[in-house]
């Protein structure tokens, strides 16, 4: 019954809106849009048609030139495509508008308010006390990522949002007017971003949605957090990556990095500003509006000229406690929520916002230690690289001295070097909170955290009182099966583990699944991050540590995307769960977090998950050992395919030539290039995992988000166990959420797009290796589901999908045209300047394409 009120409210809210709007959008007088508002509609026709029958999209774009243009030059025929492609553009941007003014009924927020659920039952039960002793300890937080998987600009995210309000008004003039706003503003960059454009266009979020929604969620357990106003220890922060992430970005450098760090802090500033000024229309009182007034004047100073003042988050904190308490005394308590509601804002965000995040990958700290010991080689013994691991170990936790960075030609070495010197200057200026946390990717284990701590005792740190969290990132599925293991090595040594005695106990481990996907596969990789969480929670708990998992969650489902309460509410007592980390980027960002309504709900749902997993037994959260052994059978199954079409010597230059991957790079999406390392040759390992997924989505093939999971379950059928992978699906929130993420990536692909490439001469085979397992994926995926279409319990993922499919479908058209032009061309002449206007099409089209797989799930 909830299934068909969420499909019936979908359809009224977001469908039949969208034939509305979107048939006023076809009637205006936009120059980038002219002649489309009738063909497009015949394009999309032709499009859907011809790929029922078989016709490739070269061939469906030149019958439609034909049927309808034929008069068209080859130049114009370009010059409207790309018209084609910048309408759909807009059409996507007014799904997101509409979906977003329908939020709370296609969610049925009230109604899915698990938090609130959470607090009722805890008051029934009687259960108060522990719920203030869990809340006590518990902790979450958003972390912010640099990654450019959506791309809409500052002033397109204005425009949503009011377009949003204008659909929930029902005022169709102000919505008129805003259409034709969309129609004339630029969706894409003309150059590449900085890091530094990065990080203000996402910024955005910091200051027009996360403020205000995280503080009305601090309200509501205001009466719970009375004494966490002056602690370090907050229920929810944000964490944030632009600027601060340098693993395989040359062009984060330390100035970026202070630059960034700056703007954060001018940011929160100006939040509070506006709060003071809000103030002071309602504490008009003697003895409290001048000193408001005090504070407003010190904060603008503090906005035009940083650190002027002298200011503290102590001191602010200090002098509004001191207010709230002659508010109290002598004015009755008047407008007293407000103002504590204002101190915990500058609690939860003191002077930094958001915590920027430093990383590097564990290669380029080797680089860079190998360097400091080649410049400095009298700080170690000369018989050091022969020594065992365990002595080089306790060697560089204990080595003595100070490196001088400009000793060093190389930027990159530089670079890493003042980074960890930096650290130390944000936390100067935005509090310790403001860059406390170094991330070592691609970590191998103790070596590499052992390499970082002895290159920040070199780098004017006293390690006695280091106040950075060292956070090894295990991402490959060798290091995630290690990772237990690896952890208990590093809490061995005694040096280190007296660094996290300092730092509370506590130890945060980042796990990879976007990089953990396209090592080992999908089913795998989940699994094997499962498993690593149960071996490090074991490891740490033996050490008398507590371990905070940080959890690398992309977009789509082959990066870690779906339900995050799903997510959460599936683990069991074996994994550690007082702290809930996640990181949110692109798709996520826009969908989960693009309005207040919608970022209160998810982060409430995040809270609601990690609470309820502290404080209740629920059976469905563990495994017994037979549910564990058929998962295993299932992993190894499917990662032996993986591995397979993995290894598969046209793996690479299918990808190189059929699709997009070169393109992202190419294109001015964001400031980091689609891969490590600066070899021509493309190689499997120095691939990101960013325009590898990304580039099977514009394919509409979606490889690593199921690729493997149908033979596994076949095999298992064909053992006479497809009961009990039934049986597993109905009885473990696990493996359930597994299963339905990969239905996602299924319902985004569509195999008829590229079907044209089944008699290609050199990738006939592949691609049909590919479809087969995507049909059996399908065929397995509804058995074990026992569902007669994909996504049938999810009717609001399933239409929204369906209709972005709907409107990018002449875009993807297009995409495909290009490419194969492209291809043509270059057979019959490389040197033929018509190349360079496909391949601008092509990369054009990129934009569209992500942006419309933005499904709300």
């Amino acid at each position: 019954m909830a299934a068909k009120s969420v499909k019936k409210k979908y359809e009224d809210l977001v469908e039949l809106r969208y034939q509305l709007y979107n048939g006023l959008f076809l009637t205006l007088p936009l120059d980038a849009i002219q002649q489309t508002g009738t063909l497009l509609p015949l394009l999309e026709e032709m499009g859907q048609e011809g790929l029922n029958s078989n016709h490739s999209p070269q061939t469906i774009v030149e019958d439609f030139f034909t049927a309808h243009r034929p008069h068209f030059t080859e130049k114009e025929q370009i010059q409207f495509l790309f018209k084609i492609i910048q309408y759909v553009e807009r059409q996507v941007v007014l799904v997101d508008a509409l979906e977003d003014a329908a939020y709370s009924e296609i969610h049925q927020t009230y109604k899915n308010n698990s938090l609130r659920k959470l607090m009722e039952r805890v008051s029934s039960d009687g259960l108060e006390e522990e719920f203030k002793q869990v809340l006590d300890n518990f902790g979450s937080r958003v972390i912010l990522t640099a990654h450019p998987t959506q791309f809409y600009p500052g002033q397109v995210l204005a425009i949503i949002t009011d377009l949003a309000e204008a659909v929930q008004k029902n005022n169709i003039g102000q919505a008129r007017d805003l259409l034709q706003q969309l129609g004339n503003t630029p969706f894409f960059n003309k150059e590449k971003p900085t890091p530094y454009d990065e990080a203000v266009s996402l910024s955005w979020y910091l200051s027009n949605i996360f403020y205000s929604a995280i503080g009305n969620i601090l309200e509501m357990f205001a009466p719970h957090l009375a004494d966490r106003i002056d602690s370090p220890k907050q229920l929810i922060s944000v964490g944030f990556w632009p600027g601060g992430d340098r693993d395989g970005n040359p062009f984060v450098d330390v100035k970026v990095t202070r630059d960034v760090a700056a703007k954060l802090r001018s940011l929160i500033i100006a939040c509070y500003h506006a709060d003071i000024r809000k103030l002071k229309r309602r504490l008009s009182f003697k003895g409290i509006y001048d000193c408001l007034e005090k504070l407003e004047k010190r904060l603008h100073q503090e906005i035009t000229n940083p650190s002027s003042t002298g200011l503290s988050v102590n001191e602010l904190l200090s002098e509004l406690s001191r207010i709230e308490e002659i508010l109290r005394r002598e004015h009755q308590g008047l407008y007293r929520e407000q103002l504590h509601a204002f101190r915990q804002k500058i609690a939860a965000f003191g002077f930094h916002f958001a915590s920027l995040d430093i990383r590097q990958d564990s290669r380029v700290i080797k680089a860079t230690f190998d360097s400091v010991m080649a410049q400095y080689p009298q700080l170690l013994p000369p018989n050091f690289a022969e020594l065992a691991q365990q002595q080089q170990i306790q060697l560089m936790l204990s080595v003595e001295g100070t490196v001088d960075p400009d000793q060093f030609e190389d930027s990159v070495i530089k670079d890493s070097l003042q980074s960890l010197q930096v650290i130390k200057e944000i936390q100067q200026s935005n509090g310790e909170a403001g860059c406390h946390r170094y991330i070592i990717s691609n970590c191998r284990g103790a070596i590499d955290v052992a390499r970082i701590i002895a290159l920040f005792r070199l780098s004017s740190w006293d390690f006695n009182s280091l106040s950075v969290d060292i956070i090894p990132l295990f991402e490959t599925i060798n290091d995630l099966a290690h990772g237990g293991a690896n952890m208990t090595e590093l809490y061995n040594f005694p040096d280190y583990r007296a660094h996290i005695k300092r730092r509370r106990d506590q130890q945060t481990v980042m796990l990879g699944f976007s990089d953990g996907t396209k090592d080992g596969g999908y089913l795998m990789a989940n699994w094997s991050i499962f498993q690593a969480k149960e071996a490090i929670t074991a490891a740490s708990r033996a050490a008398g540590i507590e371990v905070a998992f940080f959890d690398g969650r992309g977009g789509p489902p082959a990066r870690g995307g779906g339900s995050t309460y799903s997510f959460y509410g599936a683990l069991g007592k074996k994994i550690e769960s007082n702290q809930i980390q996640v990181t949110v980027q692109g798709q996520t960002i826009s969908s989960n977090y693009g309005t207040s309504k919608a970022a209160m709900h998810n982060i409430r749902q995040l809270l609601a998950a990690g609470l309820e997993n502290n404080l209740y037994d629920r059976p469905e959260r563990e495994l017994n050992e037979e549910q564990r052994d058929l998962i295993r059978k299932l992993a190894d199954i499917s990662y032996g395919e993986y591995l397979n079409f993995k290894n598969d010597p046209l793996f690479l230059p299918y990808l190189e030539e059929m699709s997009t991957l070169k393109y992202y790079g190419r294109a001015n999406i964001g400031s980091r290039p689609s891969k490590r390392g600066s070899e021509q040759k493309m190689r499997f390992e120095d691939l990101r995992a960013i325009p590898f997924v990304g580039a099977w989505a514009q394919l509409q093939q979606n490889v690593p988000g199921y690729y493997g999971l149908g033979s596994a379950f076949k095999a298992l059928e064909d053992n006479g166990q497809l009961q009990a992978c039934q049986d597993l699906y109905r009885q473990s929130r696990f493996f359930k959420g597994l299963v339905d993420n990969s239905m996602q990536s299924m319902s985004k692909s569509n195999f008829k797009l590229t079907a044209y490439m089944e008699s290609h001469p050199r990738f006939g085979k592949f691609w049909t290796l590919i479809q087969k397992e995507f049909k059996l994926s399908v065929e397995m995926a509804l058995k074990v589901a026992q569902q007669s279409i994909l996504l049938e319990d999810n009717p609001r993922a399933r239409l929204s999908i369906g209709l972005r499919q709907r409107v990018v479908l002449p875009l993807l058209l297009i995409q495909q045209y290009a490419l194969m032009k492209t291809a043509q061309i270059a057979d019959e002449n490389a040197s033929d300047t018509r190349i360079d206007l496909y391949e601008k099409m092509v990369m054009r089209s990129l934009f569209g394409n992500i942006n419309a797989s933005r499904n709300s799930v």
